[in-house]
């Protein structure tokens, strides 16, 4: 950004020097660089500080990895790539005849300590039986019953369904896998349907002109040319390189050396704005416009549409 402007102003002096046809001299030549420096300077001084840029914006988004509750063998992908569920909707199927089986086999034990206990109570009326026989065949009745309702539960595990409204992508399951819950393993990845929120990440004293409603623009690397109008939504209140986390090893100075960037959340509002066009996690810049100098803040609107119309031809391979 600053040597959009610095060139500018060369250009500029070159077309005045031209147009007017002014003699280069000793005067002539150190008053252009002399005053050059003193304009450029100040500009960028009072926009730098009053309307912060970023060259590190990114859409950030939540996903959920599904992990199954029970083990067994995917026998159906009900969903395929990138195609809308809604919260309930089945995702796979894991093979349900195990725990079928087992269920089947809980119930057939749980009707069984049923009849023992029955006859238990009925043998302690009638003096036959003792308070211990019975008190064994009730605790007996209610371990099987909780046994039951595990293995419904398992049952029913073996139906994963979509947590919420969204899709899952990059689908890599197919019939014949274990689902491997022991393990942590993730068999898909759920990409849930929210608003998508752009965070830019600023230097830390651009906090002295970042508020929440300040406007906002974004031009994104895979939209060259474009800029679109935004808010601020958030400025988050923590920075990650001085988070701490319990461990053996103690803090070095050396690890503290690079600054950290404050995360400024950006809420698109232009109606314009392209949303489905985007792939999820795309990368652009971002420039705050305070309520300070707003004049200068032109400038800075100018070097943004600059660096939207680069993108047409950056990276260079």
């Amino acid at each position: 950004m600053d040597l959009l402007i610095i060139l500018t102003y060369t250009a500029l002096c070159v077309v005045v020097f031209k147009v007017f046809k002014i003699p280069l001299t000793k005067w002539t030549v150190p008053t252009a660089v002399l005053g050059g420096v003193a304009l450029v300077s100040t500009l960028l001084l009072l926009m730098n500080y009053n309307h912060p840029y970023s060259e590190t914006l990114r859409q950030y988004y939540v996903t959920t990895p599904i992990i199954p509750e029970v083990r067994g063998r995917i026998v159906e992908v009900a969903v395929k790539d990138n195609q809308p569920v809604k919260r309930g909707d089945v995702l796979f199927r894991i093979d349900p005849q195990p725990f079928e089986d087992r269920l089947r086999a809980v119930q057939e034990q749980l009707r069984a300590a049923q009849v023992d206990l029955k006859r238990a109570e009925q043998l302690l009326e009638s003096r036959a039986g003792s308070q211990a026989n019975r008190d064994q065949a009730s605790a007996n009745v209610a371990i099987l019953q909780a046994k039951l309702d595990e293995a419904q539960f398992e049952l029913e595990q073996t139906v994963v369904r979509a947590p919420d409204d969204g899709y899952v992508t990059q689908i890599g399951l197919r019939p014949g896998m274990m689902a491997l819950p022991m393990n942590l393993a993730s068999t898909l990845t759920f990409v849930h349907q929210e608003e998508r929120v752009f965070v830019g990440w600023f230097r830390q004293n651009s906090l002295l002109r970042i508020e929440p409603g300040h406007a906002a623009e974004i031009a994104l690397d895979a939209l060259p040319g474009k800029v679109y109008e935004a808010q601020v939504y958030k400025v988050f209140s923590v920075i990650g390189e001085g988070q701490i986390r319990p461990q053996a090893d103690l803090l070095r100075y050396g690890a503290q050396l690079a600054p950290g960037r404050i995360a400024v959340a950006l809420k698109v509002t232009d109606p314009d704005f392209p949303q489905d066009r985007l792939p999820l996690g795309a990368f652009g810049q971002a420039a705050v416009y305070s309520d300070h100098f707003e004049h200068v803040g032109v400038m800075r609107k100018i070097l943004l549409r600059m660096a939207g119309w680069m993108n047409y031809v950056y990276p260079v391979h």
